[in-house]
């Protein structure tokens, strides 16, 4: 008996070959109806037998496209229609848009192979794209996600694209951005002054690879926005591009040919392989201790053993490096400190000094996006996103909220998102950066409107830190008086900590919070950054600090960590000090710490004080610059080799004593190398015996000093088997998740 049935799909269902996949499946099953997008998803009429209906719908939710995530499905019986056959049907938008935003996807490797066959149409086409592969939230202007709601809607499809797209059997049946050279989006490359240098696909890319062989900088427009590029293995063009850029030593990224020609170079596990080879195709951090290839290592990463690498991921990118022979440095499209460009009249104007040539195009892109980040812990392969973006945002689908109120939380300062929660879904930006920066402050200001614009919702609550000079803050009052919204500002900590109880959705359990970080506004005023909670029945409590210390010269501080030592030092370390400072210096800042009022509890600045402590640094040219060049200063640890620089007590421990018992070994010839060992172990033994004193059997983990793999390795490697340890795998440890955790908690404490 013929029987009609309804099929509901939610997810990450848009932009993933979804409808193709099922117009195929449910020729397979000889099933007859109808697919279409709508602003939840998916929605899929049948009509057939029972059984057979049934096994078509096991098969689709088990083995669905291969980058597509289901989230909820459903399947239910309806009136009978009836259909003649199986069809794509036009997408109707019958209310809000509630459903996942896609995410932009690396090339795949048989779009690689088809731009590299000169018999193949699409040779050399830069934006050769599929199904399962090309720019999604990049070029996204609405939903659902259909050509027409793109910004590649301007190229109308040719004869040839045309057929592709309606051809079931094509693996671009239905690929909402197929273009080609024919009817597709045009590369240009030109001068600093403008000037058009070459358009024609057979010679611009040699054109451009022999450019940065001769030690030219480039800026690129890949999909996602404009990247700096130079020769990798030339140390007077990394320079310039440095001086330039005005980035003195933050480290370069730095994108290889292949796999193949990265292996020759470096070592890699198979985290690292599957991480770069990924959809998501991030920057992956990874040492350099047995490098054996050309790269300036000392002008692209100084000072450092590491290096952040990444493969090429759109077809511009792979076509370059078709034609290359060396790896190249691959950084933002900016000025330091400055959101990443993506216009091309921008780019020329901003970057006319930096590069000497830009290969432009004339596809828009709606949502500019830096490249992703992540690193693996040497020891456990613990995966900690350092930047969240590319790939990744602006989804999170680790969760399931129930709550009628549209949800805007602003985030933090430094490393800025925002999250939003206006239907059944959750939106976690992408990486905005600093508000400190004028640029940065609009892009964010633009991003929270695009947000509330898209999913044409109003946001009934915004949340936003407890800091009141915040820029995050001062917008989100803003946002709250023009949309009438309830406003909620929520302590910076404390956001940290429900972030990872929401992803790991914790809520029902009894857990210690330990959040470490550079700095906070805390429920006291005074500046927060080392903190222990207890959380249990929808109640945080603030039960444990790094003991406080002064918090000295305001920005300053975090700037130069030689500060922090200084507010730390005991008196038996007056010689060092006056290494450090000037006799005028000595005075004035002696003045203000006898005057002060300001305390913190800050671990990050303790990081500071120990990296000057040891002549590692003392004055940071990027943020956590000390931090990382202190765990730079590290190859490997045994425990049972480690010392213990202070005691844990009922209320925490002391950063006057762990920096006092460094300066002791120090003094006795104690290697800097032993002595970063030590603190990290002080720091992982504190954490553990403090959560057995109190008698907590999970401990969750935020902030950005949980960045350090080091640290991260040790406390797994310490934990002993009834203890539980929680650490971010979907968001990043450092502010950016503050806007997630900001929601977390207004949903989830009392």
């Amino acid at each position: 008996m013929i029987k009609t049935y309804k099929i509901s799909i939610s997810g990450q269902v848009q932009g993933v070959g979804f409808r193709p996949y099922v117009y195929n499946l449910a020729h397979q099953f000889l099933i007859k109806g109808t697919v279409s997008n709508n602003e939840v998803g998916v929605i899929i009429f049948i009509s057939g037998e029972k059984s057979n209906s049934e096994n078509f719908y096991q098969k689709l939710i088990s083995f669905p496209p291969p980058v597509s995530k289901i989230q909820q499905s459903s399947i239910k019986e309806i009136e009978v229609i009836y259909f003649n056959d199986f069809k794509i049907i036009p997408s109707e938008k019958g209310g809000q848009l509630n459903l996942p935003l896609t995410p932009d996807f690396a090339i795949c490797d048989t779009c690689k192979t088809e731009i590299k066959n000169p018999k193949n149409t699409r040779y050399n086409y830069p934006f050769t794209t599929c199904v399962n592969c090309g720019p999604r939230w990049a070029i996204t202007q609405t939903f659902p996600f259909e050509r027409n709601n793109t910004s590649i809607h301007k190229f109308t499809m040719c004869k040839p694209c045309l057929e592709e797209y309606t051809n079931p059997s094509n693996r671009r049946f239905h690929s909402q951005t197929n273009t080609c050279k024919t009817c597709g989006i045009d590369l240009f490359l030109i001068d600093s002054e403008g000037k058009t240098i070459e358009t024609s696909s057979e010679n611009l890319f040699k054109k451009t690879a022999k450019l940065l062989l001769e030690g030219k900088i480039i800026a690129i427009k890949n999909t996602s926005g404009y990247l700096l590029c130079c020769n990798a293995e030339n140390s007077e063009v990394i320079q310039q591009l440095r001086t330039k850029k005005n980035r003195l030593n933050k480290p370069f990224a730095v994108l290889f040919p292949s796999l193949k020609h990265l292996e020759n170079e470096i070592e890699l596990n198979q985290q690292q392989i599957g991480s770069l080879t990924s959809s998501e195709s991030p920057i992956n951090i990874i040492s350099t201790k047995n490098y054996i290839g050309n790269l300036a290592l000392n002008k692209i990463a100084p000072r450092l053993n590491q290096l952040g690498v990444l493969l090429p991921y759109t077809g511009i990118l792979q076509l370059i490096a078709n034609q290359l022979s060396f790896p190249i440095v691959a950084t933002s499209g900016n000025i330091h400190g400055s959101p990443i460009i993506s216009k091309n009249n921008e780019a020329l104007e901003k970057l006319q000094h930096v590069a000497d040539y830009f290969l432009q195009h004339n596809l828009t892109i709606e949502h500019p996006q830096d490249d992703s980040v992540v690193k693996f812990s040497k020891k456990f392969q613990q995966k900690i996103l350092f930047r969240r973006s590319r790939g990744y945002a602006p989804n999170y689908l680790n969760i399931k909220i129930n709550s009628e109120e549209k949800i805007l939380a602003m985030g933090a300062h430094l490393k800025s998102t925002i999250a939003f929660y206006p239907n059944e879904n959750l939106y976690v930006s992408q990486y905005l950066g600093n508000l400190d920066n004028y640029d940065v402050y609009n892009q964010f200001c633009k991003t929270s409107e695009n947000f509330i614009q898209l999913f044409e919702q109003q946001p009934q609550v915004i949340l936003v830190d407890k800091h009141p000079l915040y820029q995050s803050t001062q917008y989100g009052k803003e946002l709250a008086v023009k949309y009438h919204s309830k406003l909620i500002a929520i302590q910076h900590h404390k956001a940290h900590f429900t972030a990872i109880l929401g992803e790991y959705n914790l809520f029902e359990e009894q857990v210690l919070g330990v959040v470490f970080d550079g700095t906070g506004y805390g429920d006291d005023t005074h500046i927060w950054g080392g903190e222990f909670f207890s959380y249990e029945n929808k109640s945080i409590k603030r039960i444990g600090y790094l003991e406080n210390f002064d918090w000295l010269l305001g920005d300053k501080m975090a700037k130069e960590p030689r500060i922090s030592l200084f507010a730390l030092a005991s008196e038996e370390m007056k010689p060092i000090l006056e290494e450090k400072f000037s006799p005028s210096e000595l005075k004035n800042y002696a003045y203000l710490k006898s005057k002060n009022k300001l305390k913190t509890s800050s671990v990050g600045r303790l990081f500071d004080a120990v990296a000057s402590l040891l002549n590692i640094t003392d004055i940071n040219s990027y943020e956590g610059e000390a931090a990382i060049l202190l765990e730079n200063s590290i190859l490997g640890y045994n425990l049972k080799d480690c010392t213990l620089y202070c005691e844990v007590t009922s209320e925490g421990f002391s950063g006057k004593e762990i920096l006092k018992n460094c300066y002791k070994d120090l003094q006795h010839g104690i290697s800097k190398e032993d002595i970063i060992y030590n603190f990290l172990f002080t720091l992982a033994s504190t954490i553990l015996k403090f959560a057995t004193e109190k008698g907590f059997q999970k401990i969750a983990f935020s902030g950005g000093v949980f960045q350090n793999t080091t640290l991260v390795d040790m406390l797994i490697e310490l934990a002993p088997k009834e203890i539980k340890l929680y650490f971010h795998k979907e968001l990043s440890p450092n502010d950016e998740n503050i806007s997630f955790g900001q929601i977390m908690y207004y949903l989830n404490i009392k």
